[in-house]
């Protein structure tokens, strides 16, 4: 009788053990499980727009890389879900390290392949601009502003043929999209100047009277967070230019980019006599403009609001809170720039549809 409780001791021990262990073997399998589950939800921008092989990126804090399939950086380019919609997001604050050729700091990509104006190029993308700086000076044409998709040149003056902006006044509902085309400058590059054209809203040439007085709300313009989407098609030198927002008019454009406009002193235009006259700006455009130079695209979140003082530059250099560069001190008080893609696309230049 000893040895039978005894055996039933060992065996139910034995039991317990096996027990044990099978449910520490079910716990580390179930951990396993939510590793494997959560190393399967992970959604990189390369995942939501899958052409990152053909671009390198630059960060707001100054990093750059080629390396961008399966990239992300939570504090600059990252996904965002909204409603089962994926969205890439740039995001860029008013001071950090910039390129070379800009006081600027952008999270924006960089297109690999270069092309001339001949032989063309066509970047599409679907977007919405989810913040701009909240501060600036009214002034300054380019306070409270981002570029979200342009055209480099990557030689000669290093000049934007093409430059899309979306800016909003602090207090408005309702910002601008406008487009921007900057001349090839004839000579000196001292007197480069842009020319503004209006999408929705005002032009990059409505500016406050007074640091903090801002001008009229536009009645047709773009909220936050409202989705458009714009076409840049290059074809044999022209570029044309698309613009679709639900609700809005679409808009079209062209632009010959071999031969300038703007070649003569009587051919500037009363804009910028108006805007750059404070930085004595009036330079003339070489006849053939663009003709021959190598270009690329560039998409993301280029942020036009910067801490330079407007004294040195009425157009430029805005004024804004920078807190000395601390970038989340920036991000906490509303000193960046966010723009959201879902989708977008780049390829060669295709001939326009006719009308």
């Amino acid at each position: 009788m000893k040895i039978f409780k005894l055996s039933l001791q060992a065996f139910l021990i034995l039991g317990l053990v096996l027990s044990l262990n099978s449910c520490a073997d079910n716990a580390k399998k179930s951990d396993e499980e939510k590793e494997n589950t959560k190393a399967r939800a992970e959604v990189y921008p390369s995942d939501v727009i899958p052409f990152m092989d053909e671009w390198s990126i630059l960060l707001g804090n100054g990093t750059r890389t080629e390396e961008l399939e399966d990239f992300k950086h939570e504090d600059f380019f990252y996904v965002e879900n909204e409603d089962n919609t994926d969205w890439v997001v740039y995001k860029t604050p008013n001071s950090g390290v910039t390129s070379k050729t800009s006081s600027n700091t952008r999270t924006e990509l960089g297109q690999l392949e270069h092309w001339t104006p001949e032989e063309g190029g066509k970047l599409t993308g679907t977007l919405k601009v989810m913040h701009v700086s909240t501060s600036g000076d009214a002034r300054v044409a380019a306070s409270y502003a981002v570029v979200v998709g342009q055209i480099h040149s990557d030689e000669g003056h290093e000049n934007e043929p093409l430059k899309i902006f979306y800016k909003k006044f602090p207090g408005h509902t309702k910002g601008s999209v406008f487009w921007n085309y900057e001349i090839n400058t004839k000579g000196d590059n001292s007197e480069r100047w842009d020319y503004s054209t209006p999408v929705w809203g005002h032009a990059m040439s409505v500016i406050g009277s007074e640091p903090d007085v801002y001008p009229e709300e536009p009645e047709n313009g773009i909220e936050l967070g409202e989705e458009f989407s714009y076409e840049i098609n290059v074809f044999d030198g022209i570029m044309y230019l698309t613009f679709k927002s639900e609700g809005h008019e679409t808009k079209t454009f062209s632009k010959n980019l071999l031969k300038s406009e703007f070649a003569k002193t009587e051919d500037t235009p009363q804009q910028i006599l108006t805007l750059y006259e404070s930085i004595g700006r009036d330079g003339v455009e070489r006849e053939e403009a663009y003709s021959g130079e190598l270009q690329y695209f560039k998409q993301g979140a280029y942020n036009q609001t910067n801490g330079k003082s407007p004294e040195e530059n009425l157009v430029w250099s805005t004024g804004a809170d920078v807190y000395e560069g601390d970038i989340a001190k920036q991000y906490a008080n509303g000193d960046y720039a966010e723009v959201w893609f879902k989708d977008a696309t780049v390829g060669a230049g295709t001939a326009p549809e006719e009308n």
